[in-house]
């Protein structure tokens, strides 16, 4: 499996190299056969439904069973995944735990959109679920792959952020960067923006002052994105930076927002932090939270650094100027 990954980043912990390469490997065939489409079968047909309620496709069946198998002998004990009720075990003894999105925007696959592979790796306890029941800055290391115009992998020790991309001659991912840094001034916001009449009004606020452009508090205008992609919105935003909205809101099963702390925003959250962004629930940093079950959810906000702040500024705002309007926030006047 050696041959999926160009390890010469000093980065990579020697004893992680064989995890590493074997999520390459799997990642590597994945991109192969998402670039074939319809031509590589029905990826994107539904198949069932995961123990949290929603719908599992194919592709996302094929993608949890393809990196379970490629685990067995890389040191991981304990092998957690979106689309498994329970944690399993993998290497009794391993040093391991991996915490896994196999198959994330997996909605966009018959649409041609950025979809993509989370994970997060814990140090691994005697006990399954300790190993992931713990805040994020546990994690040893976390990643994500990306298969869109180019498949590429980002990926974070704790020591700044390496990006490889998948050379379509080698068949091998080639570093192309060492210490990814997040660009800091990009004026876009990235939320849901059908769900405006459920958000807090903290998160509406923060909305409205963007949209206000000129005339607004920011004094300037904004753009708005929106993939439904986790992995599309992360790579976006680290490569132009900008800021990331899922909030809890008011509708039923939606008031810790729908991500899930272990397998998805934990890592992202560290990945961030490491290129100088900052991750929170909109309150409170991501990596001090300690999930209360395997598939927890929480809401997320992540991007550059001033933005999260400010955002998080305006949960402090009495209800009266998070209620009135933008004219009426004087503290946030440029």
């Amino acid at each position: 499996m050696t041959d999926s990954l160009e390890y010469r980043s000093t980065q990579i912990p020697a004893d992680l190299v064989p995890l590493i390469t074997a999520l390459c490997t799997v990642a590597r065939d994945l991109s192969h056969l998402i670039a074939a489409g319809p031509l590589g079968g029905s990826l994107g047909e539904s198949v069932g439904s995961n123990s949290d309620g929603d719908v599992q496709k194919a592709l996302d069946v094929l993608a949890d069973d393809a990196f379970r198998m490629a685990l067995v002998g890389t040191s991981t004990r304990w092998f957690a995944s979106e689309e498994r009720e329970t944690v399993e075990g993998i290497d009794a003894g391993g040093r391991y735990g991996l915490a896994i999105d196999p198959l994330d925007g997996s909605s966009n696959i018959d649409v041609n959109v950025s979809i993509g592979t989370i994970f997060g790796i814990m140090p691994a306890k005697d006990d399954a679920d300790a190993t992931f029941l713990r805040p994020g800055h546990n994690l040893l290391g976390a990643g994500y792959f990306i298969y869109g115009p180019q498949t590429a992998l980002l990926l974070t020790f704790g020591a700044g952020v390496l990006h490889f991309v998948l050379d379509p001659r080698s068949n091998r991912f080639r570093l192309v960067a060492d210490h990814k840094i997040m660009p800091g001034a990009a004026s876009e916001f990235a939320i849901n923006a059908s769900n405006y009449r459920h958000w807090p009004k903290p998160i509406r606020a923060y909305i409205d002052d963007c949209l206000a452009g000129t005339d607004g508090p920011r004094a300037k205008n904004f753009n708005m994105r929106w993939v439904a992609s986790l992995v599309a919105e992360t790579h976006r935003i680290l490569n132009r930076g900008g800021i990331f909205l899922y909030p809890g809101d008011k509708r039923p099963g939606y008031e810790q927002g729908r991500l899930r702390m272990v397998y998805e925003c934990a890592p992202i959250a560290m990945l961030i932090e490491q290129a100088g962004g900052r991750a929170t629930n909109a309150t409170t940093r991501i990596l001090d939270l300690t999930p209360a079950s395997l598939h927890a959810r929480t809401p997320f906000v992540f991007g550059t650094a001033d933005k999260v702040e400010r955002l998080t500024a305006y949960h402090d705002l009495p209800d009266t100027e998070v209620s009135a309007l933008f004219g009426s926030r004087g503290l946030f006047r440029n």
